[in-house]
């Protein structure tokens, strides 16, 4: 008789015939920096994550260190926003300021920088606009000069988000025309417009003053679109792919990882995160154990990293149970 149980008996079994494994390496830790007055804030509907001036990051830099966690991506709350984002491509501007503060502080720290004009501009949205028109060709140039002042700060990866046409390309353009050749892209090729986003938009104060953002992010309905964008990206020379959502999308992850060679990581999103905090909050799940297999079963998926705002915590339950 076969008996699949026979593996299963002790832990030691279990751990010697274990198909997928979660390491803190796999985590990539998202980092809120302020150029405002409510740095050091939690966000309210994110219990745990808070915003950091880059002059107040060094005590998290110090614990990400300490727990083995190996990359960092960051997203900026200018103090100030305006109609075409100006601020996103600011010399001095929060995220360049922050890279640069990482950078002296710990070289060996990857950095990946969120390119994106959400939480810049005054209308809230991903590209410019003309009336209540997102404007797709006439963004692309301002990516690209937000990407290349992200890389002459120090970032070592530029992560575009907006879901503009052709973004990559012209990203991939300005980065070598200006020499960062070696600056790699981490392309949110496989974007959803989900409501799962909620808590973000209060973290970053992105949410779009006018619609939404329905005409540029994928429809939640469609799978086979995910690859016609990881190929379009891919052509115009990304060097990683990101699945955004990731518990929902599984199937879409999947479908990814078989399509793609590249490096594939799943977004673990906002509303996931919080979703999972209220319910340990209320005693109705184990909040640890849950976290733990819902990331497990993203890296089951497909995926070979995880943006995660469980990172810090996961990282110290492994160390806890290794």
């Amino acid at each position: 008789m076969m008996r699949p149980r026979r593996l299963r008996r002790t832990e030691a079994l279990r751990d010697l015939t274990r198909e997928t494994a979660l390491d803190a390496r796999d985590l990539i830790y998202p980092l809120f920096v302020t150029a405002r007055s409510d740095a050091g804030e939690e966000i309210v509907s994110m219990p745990g994550i808070r915003r950091h001036s880059p002059e107040g990051l060094d005590e998290e830099l110090a614990e990400i260190a300490a727990l083995g966690l190996k990359a960092v991506l960051l997203f900026g709350l200018p103090a100030r926003k305006d109609e075409t984002g100006s601020e996103a491509w600011a010399e001095d501007g929060v995220v360049q300021r922050a890279v640069r503060r990482i950078k002296a502080r710990m070289p060996e720290l990857l950095v990946i920088t969120d390119v994106c004009l959400c939480e810049y501009t005054s209308h809230g949205h991903c590209g410019l606009v003309r009336g209540e028109e997102i404007l797709n060709d006439e963004t692309l140039p301002v990516l690209a000069r937000v990407a290349v002042s992200h890389a002459q700060a120090g970032a070592d990866i530029v992560a575009p988000s907006d879901m503009m046409d052709g973004r990559v390309a012209a990203i991939r353009a300005a980065l070598d025309s200006r020499g960062f050749q070696d600056t790699a892209l981490m392309a949110y090729s496989v974007k959803y417009a989900s409501a799962y986003y909620g808590p973000f938009r209060e973290a970053a104060d992105g949410a779009p003053r006018f619609g939404d953002r329905r005409a540029y992010q994928m429809d939640p309905g469609n799978a086979r679109e995910a690859l016609r964008e990881i190929a379009l990206d891919t052509a115009e020379g990304a060097d990683m792919i990101i699945v955004k959502p990731a518990l929902a999308y599984l199937d879409v992850l999947r479908a990814a990882r078989e399509y793609t060679v590249l490096p594939l990581a799943a977004y673990n999103v906002s509303g996931e995160y919080a979703m999972l905090k209220a319910a340990a909050r209320l005693g109705w799940i184990d909040g640890e154990r849950v976290m733990l297999e819902n990331l497990l079963a993203m890296k089951r998926a497909g995926a070979d990293m995880i943006i995660t705002y469980h990172a810090k915590e996961a990282a110290r339950a492994l160390r806890e149970k290794a």
